[in-house]
């Protein structure tokens, strides 16, 4: 589904046409084709969309609390009768497989559009704390910066709790994977959201982004990206004193037990790892695995990589797509080329595309065992379908090894359920999920050191784009 916006911005209520810059080809990455032509933006067009999220702002955050969360249902109304829709635009957009394009891609937008609602409907907005008045308000003009790998579910997380905490907003979503995104600003015009309060622009990062976060009239900066991007994000909103929320890169790892039934959690953790053909921040990528039961773990694996059919999207049989583009795609070639070199052993796949695919940016199911921890491919995110197996002598050894790592977002651990609770809570991670959880959305999600601040996720998301006002003497 290819909307008729992509060559023109949503501002102040209205389509407008770009005023400068470029165009860029969109690429399906599963055909290498290109689809589309989006409009890429310029500083101006940055603020033009600033100037009528600042208007915008002192009467749209004196809605009551309940009017933003009715808005906010509507748009999820809207989006729910054209999941199809998006659903169809991120498989265009990504490659995303049919059935992964609809069951998580477009359903993660909805649920989390879902659980959002239901956190502010329970949510403490104003307290009473002796004669002092405690009160969440919107922190004020927002910079919405999104990635190409979730788009929907990145666009839900930061716009409908922006809205609710009764923000006003400035979305920029990659440019590489616009589709989606412009489909979700037509279901807020549609759904009667104010005009200048919620405003679209598509661009460049080192052009529009950086111009964004670094401008004087926006309050917040809520990026997600990779960690070099997110330091330049931070550094550029730094001298305005800007709230910086960041969801970057991950190296997550994943420790199977003892205890663990070991099939079910290796399995588990290849198709984990698998999942959005290896192209999510928290994807396990990185397996610890009983030295004495390492050689039965690589066979395992290697069975599970062996099912993965990669191939033509649109095709049910396919179970993983392609990489997001050939820079992607050649980044991916390069550290697997390093693995081998560095000495790891070659479980399943390797270099070049999966048997049988000639065209796309589709890499294979690739696993190393044997893997030390300071190999590149143990400590370098890869984002791609490559599953490093890190054999150890002791529980605490695996600890210490899945936290030597400049990352934090993710962890994972397999076994008795006592055992896997204590070694969660030595893990340094943001987010810890024990034996295979169903997907928490109303949990934080963030990380801890260099992969981000803030958390995200129903009432946490909302939290984040608050301020906190004291009335001292309110009571009196």
């Amino acid at each position: 589904m290819i909307s008729d916006n992509l060559l023109r911005f949503y501002i102040n209520g209205a389509w407008v046409d770009p005023l400068g810059g470029s165009l860029m080809g969109v690429e399906n990455p599963a055909t290498e084709e290109i689809i589309a032509e989006v409009a890429l933006g310029t500083v101006a067009d940055a603020d033009r969309a600033v100037a009528a999220a600042r208007a915008a702002f002192d009467a749209y955050t004196l809605w009551p609390v309940a009017d933003r969360i009715a808005l906010v249902r509507r748009i999820l109304d809207g989006y729910n009768a054209r999941c199809d829709d998006f659903a169809r635009a991120m498989q265009m957009e990504m490659g995303a497989p049919t059935a992964w394009s609809r069951d998580a891609q477009a359903w993660a937008g909805q649920v989390h559009i879902e659980s959002t609602i239901k956190a502010a409907e329970d949510m403490a907005w104003e307290v009473m704390q002796g004669n002092t008045r405690i009160i969440h308000e919107g922190i004020g003009v927002c910079v919405l910066i999104t990635p190409w790998n979730w788009p929907m579910n990145q666009i839900a997380c930061k716009v409908a709790p922006a809205l609710i905490a009764g923000c006003t907003m400035v979305l920029k979503p990659s440019e590489i994977a616009p589709l989606s995104a412009a489909l979700f600003a037509e279901i807020c015009h549609e759904a009667g959201v104010p005009p200048g309060v919620f405003n679209l622009i598509n661009g460049t990062g080192p052009e529009v982004g950086a111009h964004l976060a670094a401008h004087p009239q926006v309050d917040m900066v809520s990026f997600t990206g990779s960690t070099r991007a997110g330091t330049a994000v931070a550094a550029a909103a730094a001298p305005t004193v800007k709230r910086v929320a960041q969801e970057l890169g991950g190296k997550s790892p994943n420790i199977i037990l003892p205890s663990a039934d070991l099939a079910v959690a290796v399995r588990g953790g290849v198709e984990g790892c698998f999942g959005n053909a290896g192209q999510s921040c928290d994807a396990p990528t990185r397996m610890f695995v009983p030295r004495d039961r390492a050689e039965e773990a690589y066979a395992i694996a290697a069975r599970v990589a062996a099912e993965v059919v990669a191939g033509d999207p649109t095709d049910p049989a396919v179970t993983m797509g392609p990489l997001i583009s050939r820079t992607q795609f050649d980044k991916v070639q390069g550290l697997i080329q390093t693995g081998i070199d560095e000495g790891a052993r070659l479980v399943a796949g390797g270099m070049g595309r999966p048997d049988g695919v000639n065209r796309g940016w589709f890499a294979k199911a690739t696993i190393f065992g044997d893997v030390t921890d300071q190999m590149t491919i143990a400590r370098e995110e890869i984002f791609g379908p490559v599953l490093a197996i890190l054999p150890y002598d002791t529980v605490d050894q695996a600890v210490a090894s899945a936290n030597d790592t400049v990352y934090g977002l993710a962890a994972y651990v397999q076994g008795d359920a006592a055992e896997a609770r204590a070694v969660a809570r030595r893990l340094r991670a943001g987010q810890v999920n024990l034996n295979s959880p169903d997907w928490d959305t109303f949990a934080p999600f963030g990380g801890y050191k260099q992969s981000g601040n803030g958390r995200e996720y129903a009432g946490w998301g909302i939290y984040d784009f608050c301020e906190i006002k004291a009335i001292v003497g309110y009571g009196a």
